[in-house]
């Protein structure tokens, strides 16, 4: 074998190296960033039900409310099933102000949580829309008792969220392509390679992780607001393919499984089993 044979050997194997390492990273960033947005989601929703006086109970996969459906009034249902999504996309809209105004100019994980934190948000707002018209609850509620014209005006609205969430998707690769540190990565040839590792990867393991942490209470709606992210994703995956930009930040972080963010992921989905596997009263 030659000398030349030698190294591109050795580099190849680098490469995927840094590959598995950069996609294994991801994948907890995914995690990490879906359960805060997911937790601020119903949060608010419980927050706003118990100003309402509406008892329930918030638990691993959905929040249940203890009253009977003749008892809602039309305020109610629209405060208390949109401020979920009204808040993740206020916080969608502060992360991605963070990264483009700080988080981007330095090295580090922070700026590809922020990355995943906007897309959750996001998806937890227009996606939300989308699935909950198909299983016609949560996000759903809203259109359909603010409008009170029919399922054919809750389609169309879900249908423009959907859009929406494409165009935004689209708009999202600067923001994708500047949260990367590898060098070898960010290399336009290796484009490909990032997208599956640090995009597609990290959503499809992300989501079975995040279904199998909280099986068997996983509920429907919840698989359907994972499953609406590819909305975004692909766009954001084709917006990247014709962006030639390759740079990252001057002196950036070497690509390394983060320690301590596998301990952090892991104490969070614990937290979560412990605290709401029982179900959390409210109200």
């Amino acid at each position: 074998m030659s000398v030349t044979d030698t190294s591109l050997q050795s580099s190849s194997t680098d490469i995927g190296q840094k590959t598995l390492i950069a996609g294994f990273n991801a994948t907890l960033l995914f995690v990490l960033a879906y359960l805060t947005a997911d937790t601020v989601y119903r949060l608010a929703t419980v927050l706003m039900a118990r100003q309402l006086h509406i008892p329930g109970v918030w638990g691993l996969s959905r929040v249940r409310f203890l009253i009977a459906d003749t008892s809602w009034w039309r305020q109610a249902v629209v405060a208390v099933y949109s401020v979920g999504p009204a808040v993740c996309l206020v916080l969608g809209i502060v992360a991605a102000l963070w990264f483009w105004q700080r988080a981007r100019l330095r090295r580090g994980l922070l700026k590809q949580y922020l990355v995943w934190l906007v897309l959750h948000c996001l998806n937890l707002f227009f996606g939300a829309m989308v699935a909950d018209t198909i299983t016609q609850s949560g996000f759903w509620y809203v259109p359909s008792w603010v409008f009170l014209a029919g399922n054919a005006v809750n389609v169309a609205v879900a249908v423009l969220s959907g859009l929406t969430l494409l165009a935004l998707g689209y708009l999202a690769a600067p923001l994708f392509l500047q949260s990367h540190d590898s060098r070898t990565l960010m290399r336009y040839e290796q484009r490909r390679r990032l997208l599956w590792a640090t995009l597609f990867a990290p959503w499809l393991l992300g989501s079975a992780l995040i279904g199998l942490a909280k099986y068997p209470d996983m509920s429907t709606n919840e698989w359907l607001h994972l499953a609406t992210l590819i909305l975004a994703l692909v766009p954001l995956a084709v917006g990247s393919t014709n962006e030639l930009f390759e740079f990252t930040v001057e002196m950036p972080q070497k690509t390394r499984v983060a320690g301590g963010l596998v301990v952090l992921v892991v104490l969070a989905l614990v937290a979560a089993r412990v605290v709401l596997g029982h179900g959390l009263h409210f109200g």
